[in-house]
């Protein structure tokens, strides 16, 4: 795609400008700190913008969205029943993105969306027949890429979003729980599955190592009975999926007083179980992402807080199929116009929701 941009350059104007408009196009490497590679991302100056304004698609083709239905405020349903009208209508974030992205003239981009109520392994669903895209808060990380196998499956858009995890705790437990340090094996903490809440906090309390394999004497409750860890790489857990004998896992014990429990819940309203449970009294923590456990935080009234962020950043993004490499390519340049490469963010979004929008609207004017 990037030597069609030149070419179509060329034919254009054959002058010194073609050869700037290569060297701006050729010259952003991003490295997303705390994923497991670096990936190329084309980032467009704004002086240049207009020349990428060709189409994803023929303009016919309608590009069907799987979209995670429990991480507000980024990817959320309207309504989190399943059987519900409003179950597959698209809130947060990432539906206004995907909304501006349609806006903008010209870019032949068009969205059916449908909500997943499952986590795990959701990335890989652009593989499937029913999807072309899935979002949802979803990091950037190679091990994502890959099926069950080790075969590379899907491709990832640039990261358009900033993650840091984090704990949400009670109010009166703040101080007590102000760090992972703090976290003991009188301490319940919640996670989601195959999450980078769940790879984080693991990792912070060296319950696993940086491959992700679990301390030895590790107890962990599975569907087929309790396991115990023996430090090797047969049991493994990571952002990507685990070992089978940790498939379905609902508590982990640790094998140290300085280390704490780790609760699942989840399978069925994902993060809503948890902090459920949290104000229940039956975790003392929910381990995810800053932004999600803010605005929960926000809207709790002082009854929740936030501590212990993670000095590591992700960045989120989209995938489509390994074919659809190009499309993907092609999204991205739109995604990097909207996000003003990556100088537009939640936090803007949170401060002005139609930032995106508008940022469409300044699209189109350029393209009259």
């Amino acid at each position: 795609m990037l030597h069609q941009l030149l070419l179509n350059a060329s034919l254009r104007k054959c002058t010194l400008t073609c050869g700037l408009l290569a060297a701006f196009m050729l010259m952003a490497v991003t490295l997303f700190s705390g994923c497991e590679r670096t990936q190329q991302v084309v980032t467009l100056p704004q002086s240049v913008a207009t020349d990428a304004m060709h189409s994803c698609t023929d303009g016919t083709r309608v590009l069907n969205v799987g979209f995670y239905a429990f991480f507000a405020p980024v990817s959320y349903s309207a309504n989190e029943d399943p059987g519900s009208a409003e179950f597959n209508t698209h809130r947060g974030y990432e539906a206004e993105l995907l909304t501006a992205l349609e806006a903008m003239e010209g870019a032949g981009l068009s969205f059916k969306r449908t909500a997943i109520p499952a986590w795990d392994g959701i990335w890989l669903k652009s593989t499937e027949p029913e999807f072309d895209i899935i979002g949802g808060g979803i990091t950037i990380l190679d091990s994502r890429t890959r099926d069950a196998d080790g075969t590379p499956r899907v491709t990832f858009t640039s990261g358009h979003i900033k993650f840091q995890q984090s704990l949400l705790v009670r109010a009166e437990d703040a101080e007590r729980l102000a760090t992972h340090a703090d976290l003991t094996s009188d301490v319940r903490v919640g996670a989601l599955p195959s999450t980078t809440g769940e790879n984080r906090l693991l990792q912070l309390t060296a319950l696993t190592d940086a491959d992700g394999i679990l301390a030895a004497g590790t107890r962990v409750e599975t569907p087929q009975g309790t396991v115990v860890a023996d430090g090797t790489d047969a049991y493994i857990i990571q952002a990507s999926g685990a070992t089978p004998n940790l498939e379905g896992r609902t508590h982990l014990y640790p094998p140290s007083e300085n280390m704490p429990q780790v609760v699942y819940l989840g399978s069925e309203l994902g993060e809503s179980e948890l902090l459920a449970a949290l104000e229940a009294g039956e975790i003392e923590a929910v381990a995810r992402g800053g932004i999600g456990n803010g605005e929960v935080a926000a809207a709790s009234g002082g009854t929740l807080v936030v501590t212990a962020f993670d000095e590591q950043v992700e960045y989120g993004g989209f995938t489509l199929a390994l074919e659809d490499a190009e499309l993907a390519a092609c999204i991205d340049e739109k995604i990097n116009y909207l996000t003003n490469n990556r100088a537009i963010g939640h936090a803007e979004w949170l401060a002005d929701p139609a930032v995106f929008m508008k940022r469409a609207e300044m699209w189109n004017a350029e393209t009259q």
